[in-house]
């Protein structure tokens, strides 16, 4: 339920919720749901429900575990904000990201309107990073709603990038990443699509940060954008680089 994670963006990943449900296009191909299945054929305990969403109360305390610094990508196998998640557990979640100081939490959702409505139950901290998922053009109005929250610290996912994105508006963010999508069935990503938010990014001087071109064979395909890597991160995490941990 927490672990070293293989996500070029983050170190580690804690999943105090499992499973989720599918709600806009980028969901089609869920990474997660295969991964739900194939640990609920291994027998994991955790994972005994599949891909149904599942809370996790003994998981809360993990990152106290951890006692050197490092960037945890909440919920990889699920949506914090998914409405079956009880308000006071999404509390509970925040307040031990609070108190794990020493920690850079990034949480993602593709549930802006959500995130949005429960902004002012949510005490903010500063080492919490929350974005949104955008995959193509009709799912811009979550960059919306995640400028009107108070997250201090504020990032797009523009993976698995389904379309062109030609008019961000990228005002206060502060971090971009982009990638295509992998696995069976990926969708492919044109270069002219990542290199216009790339474009877009350095117009802004917000850090990009180029995942993936995905595919079936993700790692054959590689993570160069016109012949270079793009590995930027914002910068409150000059100290805590990826390189360095």
């Amino acid at each position: 339920m927490a672990n070293n994670s293989s996500i070029e963006w983050t170190e580690s990943t804690w999943n105090p919720v499992t499973g989720c449900t599918k709600i806009s296009p980028g969901c089609k191909n869920c990474y997660a749901e295969r991964m739900a299945y194939r640990l609920q054929a291994m027998g994991s305990p955790n994972y005994i429900n599949g891909f149904e969403l599942t809370t996790h109360e003994h998981i809360l305390e993990r990152p106290f575990q951890w006692k050197r610094p490092q960037m945890i990508f909440v919920n990889s196998m699920s949506d914090l904000f998914h409405q079956g998640v009880p308000l006071d557990f999404i509390q509970k979640v925040f307040d031990v990201m609070r108190r794990a100081s020493w920690h850079t939490f990034q949480v993602l959702t593709k549930r802006s309107e959500r995130l949005l409505a429960l902004n002012q139950e949510i005490d903010w901290p500063a080492n919490v990073w929350m974005g949104v998922s955008v995959e193509n053009h009709n799912y811009t109005f979550r960059i919306d709603d995640l400028k009107q929250t108070s997250a201090q610290v504020k990032f797009l996912s523009l993976e698995p990038l389904l379309g062109p994105l030609p008019h961000l508006d990228l005002d206060r963010m502060d971090w971009v990443i982009v990638g295509g999508e992998s696995g069976p069935g990926a969708r492919p990503m044109e270069e002219e699509w990542a290199t216009a938010i790339r474009d877009q990014c350095l117009k802004f001087d917000v850090p990009f940060f180029f995942k993936q071109w995905g595919g079936v064979r993700k790692k054959r395909n590689g993570r160069k954008l016109r012949g270079r890597t793009w590995d930027e991160m914002p910068a409150m995490a000059a100290t805590m680089s990826l390189s360095a941990m």
